[in-house]
């Protein structure tokens, strides 16, 4: 946590943030977190611009917190598809 947070994302945004930020990588999972499962803040904030509001953990996320640990593998062009729900 060099700043201070932990970046998340709705499950909305899930599909976005990953061929953004992580084409082609073979080795993510995602895990599903129940906020009501942690003790610290949650945030929802943009701060490198645009529309979209993300959730940031401002604190350690307790394994207790995490429902679901999930493969999530891209396609054969790289890029990753949905739907995520929820």
């Amino acid at each position: 946590m060099t700043e201070g947070f932990i970046h998340c994302s709705d499950a909305h945004q899930v599909v976005w943030v990953a061929n953004q930020r992580f084409r082609d990588r073979q080795d993510l999972v995602l895990l599903q977190i129940d906020p009501t499962r942690l003790k610290v803040e949650v945030r929802y904030e943009n701060l490198e611009g645009g529309e979209q509001q993300f959730p940031h953990v401002y604190g350690p996320i307790p394994v207790a917190a995490v429902v679901q640990v999930m493969p999530f593998r891209p396609g054969a062009d790289g890029t990753f598809s949905g739907p995520i729900e929820k």
